[in-house]
């Protein structure tokens, strides 16, 4: 992920953006240590052992990494993982080159860790890295961003995630139900069943007790707004992410879902916290809604959102021109700043419903059936 971005829509490499995601494992080979990304794209859910092997080698896995044993004691391995680190994990010289902003690599020589937001967790490990890219032509996006746009500073985020245990659900994939879907080609269904089985992605959420037509759950689904987002938009965007609390209420549970302040000290891109971002760019673009999904089962580990800074003053100068106020000793009316506020409670709730799992809803205003994904 990138928790420093460059502050231009037209190239995408913003704040807060999600790159790829990967189920890891590591094994050891003589001298050598291999970070394998496991093929779950092609499986053999209910076959024999002798079926799953012949799916695991008719595809192709992906080492993503090889480390050689540096120390080795009582079963532990030490290796030195700073050259997978340090390179170019987020394709942001490629991005650069394939938006037309200049051929761009990586200088080592101005690259390094940022230790203070390199940690450990229970669950999770945060490394995050200070790349830069240098390049001798750069494009016009590019020298309207940067202070040296022959030399592009970003920090990229690699994050190590325990996966979710057992007890998760994965439901089927309905595209009347209107999720995104996740899912695999399953080479053990029976013949005359379909192959690619779909499932959609979904925050785990459970009754405490089951049997109730209400109930508390286990463990509330919450996010964390960035504390970045100024006064009166902070509390419209408060206010918009709730609406979805009514939806889990009309699905029987009761303070399921809550959004509250990031804590102090705390950082957004840590893999725990679901977060609403506030993301400044040179122009106008888009707000966005993106989660981090277990690609086994679709279960939502984390919801990232990015609320585009410019949208609200947009749309507060959309309002402006519609009423007009430019009379000489005319005062703008209170009902600019209501419209934008307004705006960016939908904004707010539209992006929120992405990262639980739910695509647009372009049939709802034709059908008389309003939607906040509409």
């Amino acid at each position: 992920s990138l928790p420093a971005g460059l502050g231009s829509n037209d190239i995408g490499l913003d704040r807060g953006q999600v790159g790829s995601e990967h189920v890891v494992h590591f094994t050891r080979n003589g001298p050598r240590v291999l970070l394998v990304a496991v093929n779950l794209a092609f499986r053999a859910e209910d076959g024999s052992a002798a079926e799953k092997r012949a799916v695991a080698d008719s595809f192709a896995q992906s080492v993503l990494g090889g480390f050689d044993v540096a120390a080795e004691e009582g079963g532990h391995v030490l290796v030195d993982a700073t050259a997978f680190f340090l390179r170019d994990t987020h394709h942001v010289a490629s991005t650069l080159k394939a938006a037309g902003q200049g051929t761009f690599t990586l200088d080592p020589q101005r690259s390094a860790f940022n230790l203070p937001m390199t940690k450990n967790f229970p669950q999770n490990t945060e490394v995050e890295v200070i790349q830069t890219f240098t390049g001798t032509e750069p494009g016009e996006w590019v020298r309207d961003i940067a202070p040296d746009p022959t030399a592009l500073t970003v920090r990229v985020r690699h994050s190590f995630v325990q996966l979710p245990g057992p007890g998760y659900k994965p439901r089927a994939f309905d595209p009347r139900a209107g999720f995104f879907p996740q899912g695999y080609l399953d080479y053990s269904a029976p013949l005359g069943e379909p192959i690619r089985r779909q499932f959609i992605i979904r925050h785990r959420l459970e009754k405490k007790d089951p049997s109730a037509a209400r109930s508390e759950p286990v463990k509330p689904i919450v996010y964390y707004v960035d504390p970045a987002i100024p006064e009166p938009v902070r509390d419209a965007v408060l206010e918009g992410a709730r609406w979805w609390n009514a939806a889990f209420e009309a699905a029987g549970y009761i303070n399921a879902f809550r959004v509250e302040m990031l804590p102090d000290g705390a950082d957004p891109m840590d893999i725990r916290y679901n977060v609403i971002q506030w993301v400044h760019r040179f122009t106008r673009g888009w707000s966005y809604g993106e989660a981090v999904t277990d690609p086994r089962t679709g279960e939502i580990i984390k919801g990232q959102v990015s609320l585009g800074s410019l949208r609200v003053r947009q749309d507060y100068l959309i309002a402006e021109g519609l009423l007009a106020p430019y009379q000489a000793g005319r005062t703008t009316s209170p009902e600019v700043e209501a419209m934008a506020l307004a705006r960016i409670r939908q904004l707010a709730a539209h992006e929120v419903g992405h990262t639980l799992g739910l695509a647009h809803n372009y049939i709802a205003s034709t059908a008389n059936r309003a939607s906040v994904m509409d």
